[in-house]
């Protein structure tokens, strides 16, 4: 498969969208030839291998799971061939971190042009560098980093933690996720940069227009604004096409910016208290601003798609919204015309305070001493009573196949315990007096086997 495969990566590459690094990993693998690599494990878990010879042995992980992306499709949809076996409609991005480059530009494109059957393969291999926790690396082991359930139970909106994850997206190199920066990033860049432009947009529409957007007679300074949005809005769209996601991001929040300095030079606050010619100023002012403000729950929905939903609701925002805001090559559209009445007006964000930082800080740290206690006493007392004294004859290990058998079963099942035991996030205590009957059942197994029960970590690093 090498020739084709080396066929096809030039095309999709050079037609497509690599990131730098995705390219040049799939080159490593190709530049001495491809190697036989063995796709199956000999493990308990996974999905077992459908032949007589192999039935004892599961797939490994990075061969089986791609095809779960075909498989996905199918039980969504029995029309599942139109995405994928045709490839020369359909068009495939594939997100991942650098780690998983190989097996999605070289394993799986592979697997799919052995099956000669017209698959679709990818045409935009997008892969990240790594993100790291603070001054350190996520360790599941080490209690290190916010995963899975942990990001809900923060309290924090779901579309916070997307904007922030997003903010600072590894797509050039390494970058860290860090609690206060997340805190500052939020109360400026959300509550004091975003939210604050959306929220007097809509509120003074409410406040000085009865809930009516005014009329708008545009002079210079309106041009200006609007020019400077339709900039922003060429270089987000242009930013997408490319996946630069973090890009686009900023340039969402630099359109905010430019309204926030609109709104403050013009003053509409203070003009609606003068005469005629001010209160039709302050009328054009609040006007294009909530069309500024409607323009941004468009671009935001990829984004944050709750909060983007949540301005159109407050704003009345036709259903077409968004899609007339990015219809042309970055051209600015008055959603929200003269007249248009717009909804109940409120806060977008919450401010994150310091105190409840440094508890979250605290509690996805790794400080975790209670369970760190009831591991180590648990490792010593079960590496002493299955302790074999210096000296001791091998054959007074007892390898009755029998008792083998059992303790196997006894380990499978209190591993099964404590796995669920875990996820019920029951009492550290509770689960600490599993954790030490499923290791002193698996010393007990090692001696049963004959086996050295000298420490995992002195044995050969498994690859």
């Amino acid at each position: 498969l090498e020739g084709e495969l080396e066929q096809w990566l030039e095309k999709s590459i050079g037609s497509g969208d690599w990131t730098a690094n995705a390219r040049h990993i799939t080159r490593s693998w190709l530049r001495d030839g491809l190697k036989p690599r063995c796709i199956t494990r000999d493990l308990r878990w996974g999905t077992p291998v459908p032949h007589e010879d192999f039935k004892e042995k599961v797939f490994y992980v990075w061969f089986d799971a791609p095809i779960g992306y075909l498989s996905i499709t199918a039980n969504y949809t029995d029309q599942w061939e139109k995405w994928w076996k045709n490839p020369q409609q359909v068009e495939l991005y594939n997100f991942m971190a650098k780690d998983n480059v190989p097996f999605h530009s070289v394993v799986f494109p592979c697997s799919l042009l052995g099956a000669q059957d017209n698959y679709t393969l990818v045409n935009n291999l997008i892969a990240t560098e790594y993100l790291n926790y603070e001054d350190t690396k996520f360790s599941k082991s080490r209690g290190v980093g916010v995963f899975g359930d942990n990001a809900k139970d923060t309290g924090i909106p779901s579309d916070v933690w997307r904007f922030y994850l997003l903010f600072l997206r590894p797509e050039a190199q390494d970058s860290a996720f860090s609690w206060a920066d997340m805190a500052i990033k939020n109360n400026s860049e959300l509550l004091n940069n975003l939210g604050n432009f959306i929220n007097r947009a809509g509120m003074f529409v409410s406040k000085f227009f009865d809930g009516c957007v005014p009329e708008m007679l545009l002079n210079e300074d309106d041009k200006r604004l609007i020019a400077q949005v339709c900039w922003e809005l060429k270089q987000y769209i242009s930013l997408l096409d490319k996946v630069r996601i973090r890009d686009a991001l900023k340039c969402i929040l630099n359109i905010s910016r430019h309204g926030n300095q609109y709104m403050q030079v013009n003053e509409p606050w203070k003009k609606i208290k003068g005469g005629d010619d001010d209160r039709r100023r302050a009328g054009t002012v609040t006007g294009v601003c909530v069309n500024v403000a409607c323009l941004l729950s468009a671009v935001l929905e990829p984004y944050m798609p709750t909060v983007s939903h949540t301005i159109r609701v407050q704003l009345q925002a036709p259903p077409t919204c968004a899609s007339a805001q990015l219809q042309g090559p970055g051209s600015f559209v008055c959603s929200l015309p003269a007249g248009h009445r717009i909804g109940t007006v409120s806060p977008l964000f919450q401010k994150l305070e310091n105190e409840q930082i440094e508890a979250l800080k605290k509690r996805f740290g790794g400080q975790q001493p209670e369970e760190e206690c009831v591991e180590a006493k648990t490792q010593s007392s079960s590496s002493a009573s299955a302790e074999t004294k210096p000296g001791a004859p091998q054959e007074h290990l007892n390898t009755d196949p029998e008792r083998v058998k059992h303790l196997t079963t006894l380990v499978a099942e209190q591993g099964d315990k404590v796995r669920a035991l875990k996820a019920q996030k029951v009492e550290k205590s509770v689960i600490g007096e599993e954790v030490a009957k499923l290791l002193d059942l698996k010393k007990q197994l090692s001696l049963a086997e004959g086996k050295n029960t000298e420490p995992a970590a002195q044995k050969a690093k498994k690859k």
